[in-house]
């Protein structure tokens, strides 16, 4: 196989061309955008963070051009710029899909159904972790934890929550994306797209009819451990072993309210195991 002179100075690790610089009138714009990211900080360079966000909304991923623009309106080198670009996962490296479908695969999600969600996903859609659908819909992806260990499984879709998904409400929401149905996550803002999503978190106003007020009925997350630190029941969830009983559409099982894998699923009286109380005044002023 043949290769190009531009491909034969990649693979040599020969430096590439400087990037191109964005059109006048695009540059012009996103450069009274940095200016007002820029003046919320004392220090310039702290901005950096926001205005990666501002180049990915131009584009729908971080390029080299965008790269180049942080560091001519900060003052920094590109290197720089790349190294901050390139350590965190938020800012995409290459062209991705409107709606970035993350499917959390940490401990809880895992063993509630999203790891048979992420599996039965890319085999839906047809493409593996960080691919995009043909028609450049949906980018679909693994996950770290979002802190929603509470409504596990959850799926994520340009940062919003989707939270208590199975393997077949997980299908029935990309093909909604892909069909532009209307999908409300289950709580917080309306979907928008990622290059929406990117100039949002760039610091600037979402602009659509009621989206700021918008909000969901999930309730607060993370309280199920302060409700069993108070005594009060909660009906437990059990994950069985894969058998010839367990849904076979990785729809999470659902036990009884006194079912549980083990005691310390229950609520404990733990107060035998303080220190015994010291008596006297010095204890009494204490308290």
């Amino acid at each position: 196989m043949t290769t190009t002179p531009s491909e034969q100075g990649v693979s040599l690790g020969m430096p590439q061309l400087p990037a191109p610089d964005y059109p006048d009138d695009v540059r012009a714009r996103l450069e009274a955008d940095a200016h007002d990211v820029i003046a919320r900080y004392p220090d310039s360079r702290s901005a950096l963070l926001p205005l990666l966000h501002l180049v990915q909304s131009e584009e729908g991923h971080v390029t080299r051009t965008g790269m180049r623009f942080c560091a001519d309106v900060l003052g920094l080198t590109t290197a720089e710029v790349t190294a901050v670009a390139t350590f965190y996962s938020m800012y995409r490296r290459r062209p991705s899909g409107d709606y970035q479908v993350g499917v959390c695969t940490n401990t809880l999600c895992a063993v509630m159904g999203g790891d048979a969600i992420f599996e039965a996903l890319q085999d839906h859609l047809g493409v593996g972790n960080g691919g995009t659908t043909d028609d450049g819909k949906v980018t679909l992806e693994h996950i770290e934890c979002n802190a929603a260990c509470d409504f596990a499984p959850v799926v994520m879709v340009n940062w919003e929550f989707f939270d208590n998904q199975t393997v077949s409400s997980a299908k029935a929401l990309v093909d909604d994306l892909r069909a532009g149905n209307q999908v409300d996550p289950t709580r917080g803002a309306p979907l928008c797209t990622f290059k929406d999503t990117a100039r949002i978190l760039a610091g600037f106003p979402d602009e659509r009819e009621g989206a700021v007020e918008a909000s969901g009925s999930a309730g607060p997350a993370s309280l199920i451990g302060l409700r069993l630190a108070r005594g009060e029941t909660s009906a437990a969830r059990v994950v069985h072993p894969r058998g010839p009983g367990a849904p076979r559409d990785g729809a999470p099982h659902d036990p009884s309210p006194t079912e549980h894998l083990s005691s310390h699923d229950a609520p404990q009286d733990t107060s035998a195991s303080d220190p015994a109380h010291p008596a006297g005044p010095a204890a009494e002023e204490g308290e």
